[in-house]
């Protein structure tokens, strides 16, 4: 599927300790976004940050943390994430879920040329 235009991106924002049935949570929610066929989603790492606890996780060496950070992002249309919303249900027992609308511009690869044989 293709998106492009008006869309919805959810993002879950988690810790990287945060697990479901001994696996890493983020991997969790990635598998089954693209079990149910959405059409994308990506994990990112944060440096630093803070959230219900009100403690600070940093990657700094003086205070180095176990439980940094993740935002999993995932894009679809509306009617596709809503759709998705109770597996987090299921899976988030801790952490906070936000919707934004968005607009999706899909850029494609390009073809490779005689100068990428190099």
């Amino acid at each position: 599927m293709k998106l492009h235009g008006p869309a919805l991106r959810l993002t879950v924002f988690i810790g990287d300790t945060d697990t479901w049935h001994h696996k890493p949570l983020h991997h969790e929610i990635v598998h089954r976004a693209h079990t149910a066929g959405l059409a994308g989603a990506s994990v990112f790492r944060g440096m630093e940050g803070y959230g219900a606890s009100n403690r600070v996780h940093t990657t700094r060496i003086l205070s180095l943390s176990q439980d940094l950070p993740v935002a999993v992002i995932i894009v679809d249309t509306e009617e596709r994430i809503r759709a998705f919303l109770p597996e987090l249900d299921e899976l988030i027992s801790e952490g906070l879920v936000i919707l934004d609308q968005v607009e999706v511009i899909r850029y494609a690869g390009r073809t490779p040329g005689p100068a990428d044989d190099r």
